[in-house]
C-alpha cells in the first residue's frame, strides 16, 4: 500500500512541474508568429491541383442539384467522396488542366523572377554608382588641392 500511495504522489507533482514549464516556451513563441514576412502582392498564385480543377465544376453541378443546401462540408465531403469513386480515365481531363495552369504557372513564375532579379540589380547599381560617384568627388577635391600645391612651388 505504501508503493501505491508514493508513486501516485509522485506522479502528480511531475506533472504540475511540466505544466509550468510548457507555458513558459509557448508564451516564447507567439512573438516570432508576428515577425511573418510580407507576401508579395505580384508574385504568381500556385496552380490548383487536378482535385481542385475537379471541385470548380462538382461545386456548381451540386449547387444545381441542391438549392437549398448552405453547408460547405457537406458539398466537400460529396466532391471528395466523388473524386475518390472516379476512375484514372475519368479523372484525365482535370489532371490535363492542373497541368496546362501548372506550366502558365512556371512561366509566369519565371518571368516574376527575371522582373524581381533586374530590380534587385537596378537598385545595386544605383547604390554603386552613387558610391563612385561621391568617392570620385573626393578624389576630384583632393586632385584640385594638389595640382594648386604643384603650382605654388
Amino acid at each position: 500500500m505504501k508503493g501505491g500511495k508514493s508513486k501516485g504522489a509522485e506522479s502528480k507533482k511531475p506533472d504540475s512541474k511540466l505544466s509550468v514549464k510548457k507555458k513558459g516556451p509557448a508564451a516564447g513563441k507567439k512573438p516570432v508568429k508576428k515577425e511573418k514576412a510580407v507576401k508579395d502582392p505580384n508574385k504568381p498564385k500556385r496552380p490548383a491541383s487536378a482535385f481542385f480543377v475537379f471541385m470548380e465544376e462538382f461545386r456548381k453541378h451540386y449547387k444545381e442539384k441542391h438549392p437549398n443546401n448552405k453547408s460547405v462540408s457537406v458539398v466537400g465531403k460529396a466532391g471528395g467522396d466523388k473524386w475518390k469513386s472516379l476512375s484514372d480515365a475519368e479523372k484525365a481531363p482535370y489532371v490535363a488542366k492542373a497541368e496546362k495552369r501548372k506550366t502558365e504557372y512556371n512561366k509566369n513564375m519565371q518571368a516574376y523572377n527575371k522582373r524581381m532579379a533586374e530590380g534587385a540589380n537596378a537598385a545595386e547599381e544605383e547604390e554603386s554608382d552613387k558610391s563612385r560617384s561621391e568617392v570620385n568627388d573626393e578624389d576630384e577635391d583632393d586632385d584640385e588641392s594638389g595640382e594648386e600645391e604643384d603650382d605654388e612651388e
